[in-house]
């Protein structure tokens, strides 16, 4: 799918046709889109095809006087109950004829809240602008979702203490993956920033220069929040499972006595079930003297287990 958008009014107006200084926005194009895109603007195939690709990192590359910018941004996949917090590349590209490109498996104007053509315009005319405020929005987003998993992580904390079952911890791991995933690609990003700002490959002007160290600095409180966030669950993961293995241990524990305790019965009355002499056969409190003998015994054990604090 392919939007195109003119800057006109102080505001992006959809429109039918390529023109120069437009915003071209491609939303998971087929195979057709890209070719017409890249004979119509002459921009080099790789940078319309990389962006695709869901394992590219962060990065820029300048080829023929066309400047390609892929940044990775989170989204959010409700459908994906395993790890619904994942990262996905985005490719800014800058042409010669003063258009933007911006191309994305996902329609990125969504992911970013761009609000194209409504209310209140956080995407602008001037092209550094432009992305510049798209890498606000990527930080801020990023912000939002590590706050989200650790809402979710306090949540799952107090259903561990009622029931400590692998579901749980399963729900735990997925987490974890999540902050894996964002803690790569925020790494990523804020290495691509960096080298933006050195190199001056985009034409930036003091404004601009001041927003992007603004933006490398979210993405840096992104990158500890996202560190600190997965030592906490981590840690969490590992002191649950230590309580796991302790409960299993004392039931362990528990059955291992009961099983000695209920032993010493059996093997006295084993003792006077055999075919030969043995005392009180010939009483007639025979059995009620066994009984007591077991009882001592049992009671015995148990008082031994009690002052060994193994109850």
């Amino acid at each position: 799918m392919i939007q195109v958008f003119k800057w006109s009014e102080n505001r992006y107006v959809q429109i039918d046709k390529f023109e120069k200084n437009c915003w071209i926005n491609m939303i998971s194009p087929d195979r057709q889109e890209l070719e017409r895109l890249s004979q119509e603007i002459l921009i080099p195939a790789d940078f319309l095809t990389d962006p695709l690709d869901m394992d590219e990192r962060a990065r820029i590359e300048t080829e023929e006087g066309v400047l390609l910018i892929v940044l990775r941004i989170p989204d959010y996949d409700e459908k994906n109950s395993e790890v619904p917090f994942i990262t996905t590349p985005a490719g800014i590209i800058l042409t010669k004829d003063g258009s933007i490109i911006t191309i994305c498996s996902s329609d990125i104007t969504d992911l970013l809240e761009l609000y194209v053509g409504k209310g209140k315009y956080i995407v602008t005319g001037n092209r550094s602008g432009f992305v510049l405020r798209i890498f606000l929005r990527t930080a801020l987003l990023y912000l939002k979702f590590l706050k989200e998993i650790n809402r979710r992580t306090a949540e799952i904390e107090k259903e561990l203490q009622k029931s400590l079952q692998n579901e749980e911890l399963i729900k735990l791991l997925n987490l974890e993956k999540s902050l894996v995933f964002f803690t790569t690609s925020l790494r990523s990003n804020e290495l691509m920033m960096e080298r933006l700002l050195k190199t001056k490959t985009l034409e930036l002007t003091a404004e601009d220069e001041d927003m992007l160290e603004d933006v490398i600095i979210d993405n840096k409180q992104a990158i500890e929040m996202a560190n600190i966030y997965s030592n906490i669950l981590s840690g969490m993961m590992d002191a649950f499972a230590s309580v796991i293995n302790n409960n299993i241990n004392y039931v362990m524990k528990i059955l291992t006595s009961i099983t000695i305790l209920l032993t010493i019965p059996m093997v006295i009355s084993s003792i006077y079930g055999m075919n030969i002499k043995i005392p009180f056969q010939h009483s007639p409190y025979a059995f009620l003297i066994v009984i007591g003998i077991s009882s001592a015994l049992s009671l015995s054990g148990i008082l031994f287990f009690i002052k060994k604090r193994w109850f």
